[in-house]
């Protein structure tokens, strides 16, 4: 899609400093490199049927980054999972192993619970 791709129906305007395609979106964050993260690393049950689920948190970075994260995670524990409102969710309790994953990619992360 290009960069006119925005679904608008404003066809014609009469307005001289009127201009439909400005970029006036929120800006995606940019990643900070891992260094610079703090991570905190968490287990929830709370309205999950009694299932436990691993949750990162704090994650500063584009969503595209973040779902790349969430990815890694998911296929070095082995288990399912998503990512949802800046947070990764890893079916299962894998702080201990969450934790030693990021910190081998750099990452400076807290278990916190």
């Amino acid at each position: 899609m290009g960069k006119h791709s925005k679904n608008s129906r404003i066809v014609f305007s009469t307005n001289p400093d009127f201009n439909d395609w400005d970029d006036d979106q929120e800006q995606e964050a940019e990643t900070l490199p891992p260094k610079q993260q703090k991570l905190i690393i968490s287990l929830d049950k709370k309205q999950r049927k009694g299932k436990k689920v691993t949750l990162v948190k704090g994650f500063v970075g584009s969503n595209g980054d973040l779902k790349d994260l969430g990815k890694t995670l998911k296929s070095k524990c082995g288990v399912g999972g998503s990512v949802k409102d800046g947070e990764i969710i890893i079916q299962g309790d894998f702080k201990e192993k969450v934790k030693q994953i990021l910190e081998s990619m750099d990452y400076k992360c807290k278990v916190s619970g």
